[in-house]
C-alpha cells in the first residue's frame, strides 16, 4: 500500500517531465541572430555580408556534410527574416519568425490551439510557405522586383521564369528537369525567376500566365511562352530562340576584311571567337547580347576549309577556343584569351576591359557619359582629350597621328576621343569658341566634366595636323595638367550630343517587327489561344472594319456609275428649265456650299490636263463685271450635283484668258462652225460670258453649254431697263427669224439679263450625267502659255 502511494508522485513527476520535454521540443523557435552569428543591433550591410559567407560555406553543392542542406535552409530563412524590416521587428517584439510557424530540424508543424499537427505524417508538403524548395526560394519574384529589376535587366540578358503554386501536382514532375536547366542556364548568365501564383497573383496576371505549371522567357521587356515538352534540350533551344537572330556574324576567309574594317563605321571594337563546333555556342550568343551596344561579334568555325587562312594568319591553336579583340589595327589583335571551357566571369572581364576603341568617336550622349564621366572625387578625376575634326570620309593623317599618340598613353585618368565638327556642331562651337559656326581646322581640346547638368572645364590646346610639334605640345599640356588641374581656365554648359546612329532605328525596327511576327506565328501554331486572344481580337476587328469600308465604298461607286434618269417634269418646269426641285444627282450634297476654283496657270495641270480618268471639270466662263452674279447663279444651279465624286467646278475669267478660249474652240472645229454660222460669218466678236464647258481631261473632249434666254420676265425687264422697249415675245425660237433685232438683243442679254444666262444649266447638267450631250473631241489641250496671266 505504501509502495503504491510512493509510485503515484513518481508517475506524476515522470508525466510532467515528458510534457515539459515535448513542450520544450515544440515551443522554442530557432534564433536567426544565433544562426547567422550577429548581434541584435547588426546593420543590414553586416547581415548581408555574413549571409553571403555562410551561404557559400553551407551550400549543399559545395558542402558534403549530411546536415548541410538543413543548415543552408536555416541560414536562408534567417536572412529572409532579418533582411526584411517588418519581419525583423515582428521577431524582436514577439519572437515569431513567420506567421507563428516554428521551424526546427527537418520536420515542420503548425500549432493550432495547443494541438501540434505534424504535416509530415501525411507527407503533403503543400500549402506552406516554408515548404517551398530552397532552390526556388532564392529565385522568387515579386511584382515590384519584376518591374524595377527584371525588365530593365532583360535588355542585357534573357530571363527564364517558372509559374507554379503550392497545390500544383504537375509542377512536381517538371522539378528535376527545371533544377538541371536552372543550374546550367545560370552559369551561362541567364536570369532565373519563380512566380508563386498563390502569393503573386498580380504578377502572374501581368505576365499573362493563367495556368500552372508554365514556363516563359523575358527579353527586351517582352514575354514569350514555352510551348514544348519540358526537356532539357527543348528549354535550352527555347532560350537560344529568345535571342535576336543577327547577334553574331559568320566570318570566313572571304569576308574577314569586310568584317574587321567596319570598326570605323560602327565605332566599335570587333571580337572573333575561334572554335571547332559548327554552331555558335550559347554562351557566346549571350555575351554578344549583353555587349551588343559596345562590341561587334563574329564567329569562325575552325572545322571549315574556308577559315584555314584566318587560323594561320593569327596563329590559332585548335585545342581550345580562342577569343580575339580587334580595335583600330585589324592586322594585330588588341587582346586575346584562350582556354578550355571558358567561364562567364572570365569572358565578362575580358569584354569589360575592351568595350571601347583606343580613340572612339563621340556619336551620342551615352558614349560621352561613359568615356568622360562626371568628376566625383578629387582623386577620381577623368580628363578627356578631344580631337575636333572635319575629315569624315577617311581616317586622315591627322586622325592617324592622334591615334598613335593615344596608343602611347599609360595614364588611366586620361581618355582620348574625336568628334566630327559637322555632326556635333553645337558642342564643337562651344569648345572651339567659334561664334559663326564655320568649318575650322582640326583642334585638340582637354576637358573635365563637373556635373551631370553639362558643366565642364576645358582648354583648347593646339591646332592639330599630326606633326611632331603638335604631339610635343599636347604632351607638355598633359604633364602640366597632372600637376596643376587649374590650367583648365574655360567653363561652359555643354549641350547634349546628337545621336549619329538615329537613322539605324528604322533597320532595328524592321528586325524587331520580323522577330515579333515570328513569335506571333509560333504562338498561333501552338494554340496558345488565351495569350493570343487580345491580339487576334484586334486583328479581326481591324479586318472587319476594313472589309466593311470596302464593301460600302464598292456599292457607293456602283450606284454613282448608274445614274438615274431625271423624273418627268410638268410643262412649266420644262419651259423654265429650273432644276431647283426637279433635278437630282446620284448622291446628296455633302456640304452646304459649292467649291469653285479659278482655272489659272497654277491649277491648269491638276484641274484639267492631269485630271483622273472618269472625272470632269465644269468650267464657267465669266468676266470681271459679271463674276459675282454668275458665280451665285452657277452655285445654285449645280448645287444638287455636288454629291458626285467625279465632278469638279471651276471658273475661267475671259478678260484674262481669252486667247486660251479661242484656241480651245479652234481645236474643236464643230463648235466653231456653229458659232460662225450664228454670228454672221464671224464679223461680230463672240461674247463667251455665261458659257459653261464640261472638260474631260483624260479623253480630251468637251461638252458646251451656250446661254439661251427663256423669255422669263422679259416685259418687266424691258419696261424697267429699256424704257418700255418691246421685246416681250418669246425667244425660244431660233434667232435667225429676227435678224434685224439681233444686236439689240445681244446687248440686252449682256447688260441687263446676265443672271438669266444660266437658266437652262440644270437641264444641261442632267443630260451631261446621262451622257446624251454632243462631245467635241480635240487633239490636245492648249499649252500652258495660252493661260498665263500675262496673256
Amino acid at each position: 500500500m505504501a509502495g503504491s502511494k510512493m509510485s503515484l508522485p513518481l508517475a506524476v513527476v515522470v508525466l510532467l517531465s515528458v510534457l515539459l520535454t515535448g513542450a520544450a521540443h515544440a515551443g522554442p523557435e530557432m534564433d536567426p541572430y544565433k544562426i547567422l552569428g550577429v548581434t541584435r543591433s547588426a546593420s543590414q550591410a553586416e547581415i548581408k555580408k555574413v549571409y553571403k559567407r555562410l551561404a557559400k560555406e553551407w551550400h549543399p553543392d559545395k558542402n558534403k556534410n549530411p546536415g548541410a542542406e538543413d543548415m543552408f535552409i536555416k541560414i536562408t530563412k534567417s536572412y529572409e527574416i532579418l533582411s526584411n524590416e517588418d519581419k525583423r521587428l515582428n521577431y524582436d517584439r514577439y519572437g515569431q519568425t513567420d506567421d507563428t510557424q516554428p521551424y526546427g530540424s527537418a520536420r515542420y508543424g503548425h500549432r493550432h490551439d495547443n494541438f501540434y499537427f505534424d504535416e509530415s505524417f501525411f507527407n503533403f508538403p503543400f500549402n506552406s510557405k516554408n515548404h517551398r524548395d530552397f532552390a526556388d526560394s532564392k529565385y522568387t519574384l515579386h511584382f515590384n522586383q519584376y518591374v524595377n529589376d527584371v525588365v530593365p535587366d532583360s535588355y542585357k540578358r534573357p530571363y527564364l521564369i517558372k509559374i507554379t503554386s503550392d497545390w500544383c501536382f504537375s509542377c512536381i514532375h517538371i522539378e528535376p528537369v527545371w533544377k538541371e536547366v536552372v543550374q546550367e542556364m545560370e552559369n551561362l548568365g541567364v536570369g532565373i525567376g519563380v512566380v508563386d501564383v498563390g502569393y503573386e497573383r498580380r504578377l502572374a496576371n501581368h505576365l499573362g500566365a493563367h495556368r500552372t505549371p508554365s514556363i516563359l522567357g523575358v527579353i527586351n521587356g517582352k514575354v514569350t511562352f514555352f510551348h514544348y515538352a519540358v526537356a532539357k534540350e527543348h528549354l535550352r533551344q527555347f532560350v537560344e530562340d529568345l535571342l535576336p537572330q543577327r547577334l553574331v556574324e559568320r566570318v570566313t576567309d572571304k569576308n574577314d576584311l569586310q568584317f574587321l574594317n567596319s570598326w570605323h563605321e560602327l565605332n566599335k571594337p570587333h571580337v572573333l571567337l575561334f572554335d571547332q563546333v559548327p554552331v555558335v555556342p550559347l554562351l557566346y550568343k549571350l555575351t554578344a547580347f549583353a555587349y551588343k551596344d559596345y562590341l561587334q561579334f563574329g564567329y569562325v568555325d575552325q572545322g571549315l576549309s574556308e577559315t584555314v587562312n584566318l587560323q594561320k594568319q593569327f596563329n590559332i591553336n585548335t585545342y581550345a577556343p580562342t577569343m580575339l579583340v580587334f580595335k583600330e589595327n585589324i592586322d594585330k589583335p588588341a587582346d586575346i584569351i584562350q582556354a578550355k571551357g571558358m567561364k562567364k566571369q572570365i569572358i565578362d572581364e575580358f569584354m569589360s576591359n575592351n568595350k571601347f576603341l583606343l580613340v572612339p568617336r563621340l556619336v551620342n550622349q551615352k558614349l560621352f557619359d561613359e568615356l568622360c564621366p562626371v568628376k566625383q572625387f578629387h582623386r577620381r578625376r577623368k580628363y578627356c582629350v578631344l580631337l575636333i575634326t572635319g575629315d569624315e570620309e577617311t581616317f586622315s593623317f591627322g586622325n592617324q597621328a592622334f591615334l598613335s599618340f593615344a596608343a602611347t598613353n599609360i595614364k588611366e585618368v586620361v581618355r582620348f576621343a574625336y568628334v566630327y565638327q559637322r555632326l556635333q556642331q553645337p558642342l564643337c562651337d562651344i569648345l572651339m569658341q567659334n561664334k559663326d559656326s564655320t568649318q575650322s581646322p582640326p583642334q585638340v581640346v582637354i576637358l573635365e566634366r563637373r556635373n551631370a547638368a553639362g558643366k565642364a572645364m576645358f582648354k583648347p590646346v593646339t591646332a592639330w595636323n599630326g606633326s611632331e610639334e603638335d604631339k610635343q605640345c599636347l604632351l607638355e599640356e598633359l604633364e602640366r595638367l597632372q600637376k596643376d588641374p587649374s590650367i583648365l581656365i574655360h567653363d561652359a554648359m555643354l549641350p547634349e550630343l546628337n545621336n549619329e546612329f538615329a537613322s539605324m532605328f528604322v533597320i532595328r525596327w524592321i528586325y524587331a517587327s520580323y522577330d515579333y511576327l515570328s513569335e506571333v506565328i509560333d504562338d498561333i501554331l501552338h494554340n496558345n489561344w488565351r495569350e493570343m486572344m487580345p491580339l487576334l481580337s484586334l486583328i479581326f476587328s481591324a479586318l472587319f472594319i476594313l472589309f466593311g469600308t470596302v464593301v460600302i465604298q464598292a456599292f457607293s461607286d456602283s450606284s454613282e456609275d448608274k445614274q438615274t434618269k431625271p423624273k418627268a417634269k410638268d410643262g412649266s418646269k420644262a419651259e423654265n428649265g429650273s432644276p431647283g426641285t426637279g433635278s437630282t444627282s446620284s448622291r446628296p450634297p455633302k456640304k452646304n456650299f459649292v467649291e469653285v476654283t479659278e482655272l489659272t496657270d497654277i491649277t491648269y495641270m491638276s484641274n484639267l490636263v492631269k485630271l483622273r480618268p472618269g472625272h470632269m471639270n465644269i468650267v464657267l466662263v465669266l468676266t470681271d463685271a459679271s463674276k459675282n452674279i454668275l458665280l451665285s447663279k452657277f452655285a445654285k444651279e449645280v448645287y444638287s450635283f455636288t454629291g458626285s465624286l467625279t465632278l469638279h467646278f471651276s471658273f475661267l475669267n475671259i478678260d484674262k484668258h481669252s486667247e486660251w478660249m479661242n484656241t480651245l474652240l479652234e481645236y474643236a472645229q464643230d463648235t466653231m462652225q456653229i458659232d460662225a454660222d450664228e454670228d454672221d460669218g464671224g464679223n461680230h466678236k463672240i461674247d463667251y460670258t455665261g458659257y459653261v464647258l464640261a472638260l474631260n481631261g483624260h479623253k480630251k473632249y468637251l461638252c458646251l453649254f451656250k446661254p439661251v434666254y427663256t423669255g422669263e420676265d422679259l416685259d418687266n425687264k424691258s419696261s424697267e431697263d429699256e424704257g418700255g422697249t418691246s421685246g416681250g415675245r418669246s425667244r425660244s425660237s431660233s434667232r435667225d427669224e429676227h435678224p434685224p433685232r439681233k444686236s439689240t438683243r445681244s446687248r440686252s442679254m449682256s447688260t441687263l439679263q446676265i443672271h438669266h444666262k444660266l437658266d437652262r444649266l440644270g437641264l444641261w447638267m442632267e443630260r451631261l450625267m446621262e451622257g446624251t450631250l454632243p462631245r467635241y473631241y480635240i487633239p490636245s489641250w492648249p499649252g500652258l502659255d495660252k493661260i498665263t496671266t500675262g496673256k
